[in-house]
């Protein structure tokens, strides 16, 4: 088992190992990592630290599946594995939500909601995994049949982010099995936990061993993984600097990659907007999930005429949010998954404030008595900010929002596209012609028009500039780990000049 029994978070300290081949094995060298509870600040469990030697034998076992029984397999069977682990991780999303609250903090409530919509993802691509057909393509070249078929890559590496584990190992893990690849993924160091449990759901499900491999550790990890020269394909969520580090690793070997990035985007509110709708989109855009998600509407573009309006809207219900224990239902926003963000994201409320802007709300850390020990940073608002200051144009990560007005439609869109990152943006009006206009302008690759942040399995996921190369979600997601292959069937039998090009 991946996970030693044990009673509730708090109680005991859980005890993971590596996942690799069908084998729950130790750290070579014995190293182990601890996991924090940022709620309380405490060790709730640990994970091995993988080393090089542990991150081979796991790529050697996904080459090993990949050339074997699972490579054997017919995509129809195939699919019929994924589904059933989509009903695995279905039966099991209480428990999985639970560990993965505990692990980064996220609202129980969430994330119960976010993993019992997973095996979703796993019905639409284990549904697709015997429908990657080729083309039969007309030869310019007489007496030739020629077609394409479309094959898996090869073994995937996955560099996941703390932030949503599961749901963002998903994005990558059911294309990639759907396209008949094999696949290692490695957990965020500080969120390991709720990966090795899902690892456990493959044998039941029927997986050949070594399909499947979990390697947890460090960033040195990552790095053996990325460098591996029998990687196909790296996938990675994360923050833009560290997607260029894995790019440039991957380009060693030629690895192709597919990079789901940082993100400052945009929430713009026109005049016209239903301003209770809206307030409700801001307070979600940034203040659900802690302010922790790569799509935070951390900017808000307001309309100067409603500026001060909804900006007081969105400070009351602001300051109304229910700081506590994630795993508790009553509870609005949990804490910050762990100490060093939790210290960033106080950096920034600094930086705000020497560069001008003016604070709203929030500000601080929570000095409740009941939420001593853990990494809980008020709601926070700053007003009077412009586009060049460095909390309006650097990814914060947190439950920060800079406020910056605007005039007009053009005036909008020119501050909303003035960012290095393009990932998401949110509209807000009743003008129907406005909306396409602006969603059309605005470069980032979701758009949300009077709601934010909806996902799902067969809508496109992906940035523009920084914000990432390559998208998540969608049948084309299955292309991204495939190879084409075209091939040549010469029918006449004739032999023809070898020193002739076709």
């Amino acid at each position: 088992m991946a996970i030693a029994d044990a009673s509730p978070a708090g109680t005991a300290v859980r005890e993971g190992k590596l996942l690799i081949g069908g084998e729950w094995v130790p750290a070579q060298d014995g190293r182990v990592l601890e996991s924090v509870n940022p709620f309380d600040g405490k060790v709730w469990a640990t994970a091995p630290r993988a080393g090089a030697a542990d991150v081979d034998a796991a790529v050697r076992a996904a080459h090993e599946a990949l050339n074997g029984p699972w490579g054997a397999m017919t995509a129809s069977a195939r699919g019929r594995l994924i589904r059933r682990l989509g009903e695995l991780i279905t039966e099991n999303a209480t428990e999985l939500a639970r560990t993965e609250s505990t692990d980064n903090g996220k609202l129980l409530r969430e994330m119960s909601g976010q993993l019992a919509a997973l095996g979703d993802w796993y019905d639409y691509f284990g549904g697709a995994a015997d429908k990657i057909e080729g083309a039969t393509i007309p030869s310019s070249k007489p007496n030739y049949f020629t077609y394409t078929r479309h094959e898996p890559i090869g073994v995937v590496a996955a560099i996941l982010p703390w932030n949503s584990p599961l749901l963002l190992l998903t994005f990558k893990l059911a294309p990639a099995l759907a396209a008949g690849c094999t696949f290692v993924a490695k957990p965020a160091e500080q969120t390991p936990m709720s990966v090795l449990q899902v690892g456990e759901l493959f044998a039941e499900a029927g997986f050949p061993p070594g399909v499947f491999n979990v390697v947890t550790g460090d960033a040195e990890t990552g790095k053996a993984l990325v460098a591996h020269p029998s990687v196909a394909k790296v996938a990675f969520t994360g923050s833009t600097d560290s997607g260029k580090h894995v790019m440039k690793s991957a380009a060693d070997h030629l690895a192709k990659v597919t990079l789901e990035l940082g993100g400052k985007s945009p929430n713009i509110v026109f005049e016209d907007a239903d301003l209770q709708a809206a307030t409700n989109g801001v307070i979600a855009g940034i203040f659900a999930a802690t302010g922790q998600t790569c799509v935070a509407g951390s900017r808000l573009l307001v309309q100067r005429s409603v500026h001060d309006e909804l900006v007081q809207r969105v400070a009351a219900r602001a300051r109304t949010i229910k700081l506590g224990n994630p795993l508790e239902t009553t509870t609005e926003m949990g804490p910050v998954a762990f100490r060093d963000q939790f210290e960033k994201i106080l950096s920034y409320v600094d930086l705000g404030l020497a560069e001008g802007a003016e604070l709203v709300s929030g500000g601080k850390a929570a000095t409740e008595p009941d939420l001593e020990g853990g990494y809980f940073v008020q709601p926070t608002i700053f007003t009077g900010v412009r586009n060049d200051m460095r909390i309006a144009s650097e990814e914060i990560f947190g439950p920060v929002l800079s406020v910056i007005p605007f005039d007009t439609e053009d005036e909008a869109i020119a501050i909303a596209n003035d960012t290095m990152y393009g990932l998401g943006a949110g509209v807000w009006t009743k003008d129907l012609q406005r909306a396409h206009r602006v969603a059309h302008a605005v470069r980032a690759g979701s758009v949300w028009v009077n709601s934010y942040r909806m996902i799902t399995y067969n809508v496109p996921f992906g940035g523009y500039k920084q914000s990432g190369i390559g998208r998540e979600n969608g049948l084309s997601a299955v292309r991204d780990y495939t190879e084409t292959k075209s091939v040549w069937i010469e029918l006449s039998g004739q032999t023809r000049d070898p020193f002739v090009l076709g």
